[in-house]
C-alpha cells in the first residue's frame, strides 16, 4: 500500500502549535485514526516507521511531539546522549499539559477529511504513560500502551494526581504490554495497573512477555525481542480492527 507523509503542525490552546509526523494511505478515501505517542527519543526514525506501518494497515496515523515546550523537533538516537538529553524532558513534563495536548491531538485528526471520526492511540515508554493517559482522559476508542513507565506512580508527571487512579475514566478498550525482564517497571507495578483495571470493569488485556526487557518492540534498541515485537503487533492491529474499523 502506498504511503503518503507530512510534517504537520497541531493548533494548541493560545494559538500555539505542536508538531507532528503524519501518514496515510494514499487515495481519497476517509479512515480511521491513530495517535502514536512517542518515546523519550523524540520523533525519531523508529517512530516515524511504526507511524508509518500504522497507516499501511489503514490508517491516519499521527505521532505528536508533546515535548514541544522544552525540546521542539529534536530528535534523540538509542545512545547515552540520547538518553540523558531524552530524560531531561521527561522530568519537565506536567500531566495537565499532557491531558491538553492528547486532546489537541485528537481534535485535529478528527477534524481532518480524510479521518473517519474513530480514533485510537498507542505509544511507548513514556508515549505508553501517555497512551494511558490518553485514554482515561478523552473518549480515543482503542489504545495500546507499550511499557508505560510510572503509570502506577502516587503521582502523575509534575506531582499531578497518579494516572493509575484515573483508570475509571477509561472508556474504550486498553491493551497494555510490558517485558517480564523491564526493571524500569517491576512486576508489583503491572499488577497494581491489571488490579485497577479490573476493579473498575475496564475492557482490557495485559500482557507480560518472558525474557522481554524494556523496549522490546523497537528493532533499533539492543532489547529488541523479535518474538514479543511480532506477538504484539499482532494485538495490537486485532484491538484497531475490531474497535476501529
Amino acid at each position: 500500500m502506498a504511503i503518503q507523509k507530512e510534517r504537520v503542525s497541531i493548533p494548541l490552546e493560545g494559538g500555539q502549535a505542536m508538531g507532528g509526523h503524519l501518514a496515510r494511505p494514499e487515495g481519497e478515501d476517509q479512515r480511521p485514526g491513530v495517535i502514536v505517542w512517542m518515546e523519550i527519543f523524540e520523533i525519531n526514525s523508529h517512530i516515524r516507521d511504526v507511524v508509518e506501518g500504522v497507516a499501511a494497515e489503514g490508517y491516519v496515523a499521527l505521532a505528536p511531539d508533546f515535548f514541544h515546550r522544552t525540546g521542539p523537533g529534536v530528535e534523540y538516537g538509542y545512545d547515552d546522549a540520547g538518553m540523558a538529553g531524552g530524560m531531561k524532558l521527561l522530568m519537565k513534563l506536567d500531566a495537565d499539559e499532557m491531558i491538553s495536548d492528547a486532546r489537541a491531538a485528537l481534535k485535529s485528526l478528527r477534524g481532518r477529511p480524510d479521518a473517519a471520526g474513530k480514533v485510537g492511540a498507542m505509544g511507548f515508554c513514556i508515549g505508553g504513560h501517555m497512551t494511558y493517559l490518553t485514554a482515561c482522559e478523552t473518549d480515543v476508542d482503542a489504545a495500546a500502551s507499550f511499557y508505560g513507565g510510572g503509570i502506577a506512580a502516587p503521582q502523575g508527571p509534575g506531582g499531578k494526581p497518579s494516572t493509575v487512579g484515573r483508570t475509571g475514566k477509561i472508556k474504550g478498550k486498553i491493551l497494555c504490554l510490558f517485558g517480564e525482564e523491564d526493571a524500569l517497571i517491576p512486576q508489583a507495578q503491572v499488577d497494581a495497573i491489571r488490579a485497577a483495571l479490573s476493579r473498575a470493569g475496564t475492557d482490557h488485556e495485559v500482557v507480560v512477555y518472558p525474557g522481554a526487557d524494556h523496549g522490546f518492540f523497537c528493532d533499533q534498541r539492543a532489547t529488541y525481542q523479535k518474538e514479543a515485537a511480532e506477538d504484539a503487533w499482532k494485538r495490537v492491529k486485532a484491538l484497531f480492527r475490531d474497535r476501529l474499523a
